[in-house]
């Protein structure tokens, strides 16, 4: 489950994951298809989409257009809380696949716990099955906290291959990445830039300039060199190709501590058990 020179990351079932993907947030189908086009153009490999987003069918537009073989591409969707419960999930990812025009998706998640409905149990049982009938490679959740975890280990089979969750310098979560780490979990970053709010950062800044290389890369290799999937956005080809282009550098120990640092805890976090991102 670690980072290799291929730049991808092994899950538990076996399946490569590429370690860097392109987030698609909230962009609407014309411009996520575009910007699959250009990010598959410098490399991206892994694409990263939700029902919720609304621009399944833009991904779907641009995976056909970009000219990359569909084998060679990681395509994750996630189903939100109308498709929670007993086999509802089912259906679901059957709408998903027809939006986005494609036979199977690599990765499918849980969007959100949503506990008070109390129904994430019964759809990762769902899960189990859809994995099984190959319109998924592998499943996961996102947004689900340790606790959550331990529920759907009582309550089922199989562990999610990856945890994606908001992750970034300034909200670290170091205990939820060692609950995924000993359970073999990847844990994968969405906002993992911070929104931006991080590029500026005199840590970062300083950092970047030592080593030549643009804020926004110091952070994503921040993220590889602790063993994290990440999930940028952005539309803009050259920062497209800086945000992948980070296996060709090392943080020193001194670095990732600075950078660890600036962790603000969880009252940071923007991510909630409500239907955000």
């Amino acid at each position: 489950m670690t980072t290799t020179a291929t730049s991808t990351i092994a899950l538990n079932n076996g399946v490569a994951m590429p370690a860097i993907g392109l987030g698609t947030y909230p962009l609407d189908d014309r411009e996520v298809a575009q910007t699959v086009v250009r990010a598959t153009g410098v490399g991206y490999r892994l694409i990263d989409t939700a029902a919720k987003y609304g621009n399944e069918t833009g991904v779907g537009d641009g995976v056909r257009a970009c000219g990359i073989p569909r084998e060679n591409l990681f395509v994750t969707t996630k189903l939100d809380g109308g498709n929670q419960g007993r086999d509802r999930a089912i259906p679901g990812l059957d709408a998903s696949l027809r939006r986005l025009r494609l036979d199977y998706v690599d990765l499918l998640l849980i969007h959100w716990p949503l506990p008070w409905h109390d129904l994430y149990v019964d759809t990762w049982r769902t899960f189990e099955k859809i994995l099984a009938t190959g319109k998924t490679r592998a499943i996961g959740v996102s947004n689900f906290k340790p606790a959550h975890l331990e529920r759907l280990a009582a309550g089922s089979d199989l562990v999610p291959a990856v945890n994606q969750i908001e992750l970034n310098p300034g909200v670290g979560r170091v205990g939820a990445r060692e609950y995924d780490a000993a359970h073999g979990i990847v844990t994968q970053a969405w906002s993992p830039l911070g929104r931006g709010e991080l590029l500026s950062d005199r840590v970062i800044t300083e950092i970047a300039g030592r080593h030549g290389r643009t804020p926004a890369q110091v952070i994503v290799r921040w993220h590889v060199q602790h063993g994290v999937s990440a999930v940028p956005k952005s539309t803009n080809e050259a920062r497209l190709a800086a945000n992948i282009g980070v296996f060709d550098f090392a943080l020193s120990e001194t670095d990732m501590l600075a950078i660890d640092r600036l962790d603000q805890g969880e009252a940071a976090a923007r991510d909630s058990d409500v239907e955000g991102h």
